[in-house]
């Protein structure tokens, strides 16, 4: 593989300045996203029960809930690793409500 820096050297594993250099097949996602549908949310109350029992799971970075009032709501989680189905359906049912599907 070559690069459009003008190094001279192809698939060098250190560059000049003794940096590692690691390609994309071999590097580890920084997060990862999932998303859940959750019915029965009708208030920033909602959300705000959903988000906290959420972020108590191990890797959470972040939360975000679109809230649907009248159908089915969506949290998107940002954790380290992937997170158990199991664990999201426990936060959720520990919070109240019903997931509806889990997309990671």
């Amino acid at each position: 593989m070559s690069c459009n820096c003008g190094c001279s050297s192809e698939n060098n594993a250190t560059d000049a300045q003794g940096l590692q250099i690691t390609t994309r097949e071999q590097a580890t996602p920084l997060s990862n996203q999932t998303e859940i549908k959750i019915s029965g949310m009708t208030c920033g109350h909602c959300v705000a029960s959903v988000t906290e029992e959420l972020k108590e799971l191990a890797g959470v970075q972040n939360v975000d809930v679109l809230l649907d009032a009248q159908g089915i709501s969506t949290a998107t989680v940002t954790s380290t690793a992937k997170l158990s189905e199991s664990s999201i359906r426990e936060a959720i049912d520990e919070a109240g409500y019903t997931v509806e599907a889990i997309n990671a």
